[in-house]
């Protein structure tokens, strides 16, 4: 029976959504990844994808799973160091065209 806390996915395709949701409780639960590790991996993709919304819920998954405030604050700013480049590299012939470089001769 569906409940009122029911998942819209779980709502509208209950067969996949309940594979779905199979996965996700996969995603939380030891494997070959500790549950820390998994839980800070989930709030480093939060963080990267801008989820307001469940960056708090990763946040206390991952202090719940054991993440100090230092290994948090790592993930983070390794995550913020990772999305700035994967920003600088994408558009690099881009900016290399208008602002120079070694593939760019603007002075």
């Amino acid at each position: 029976m569906i409940g009122t806390g029911t998942s819209w996915f779980m709502l509208h395709s209950p067969e996949l959504g309940r594979a779905f949701q199979d996965f996700a409780d996969l995603c939380h639960s030891d494997g070959v990844l500790d549950r820390k590790t998994k839980a800070v991996l989930m709030l480093a993709a939060a963080s990267l994808l801008q989820r307001d919304d469940c960056i708090e819920d990763r946040l206390r998954q991952a202090f719940a799973a054991g993440a100090t405030k230092t290994e948090i604050t790592e993930t983070l700013l390794i995550t913020a160091f990772q999305s700035a480049e994967t920003q600088l590299e994408r558009e690099r012939d881009l900016y290399r065209q208008y602002l120079g470089g070694s593939n760019g001769h603007l002075s």
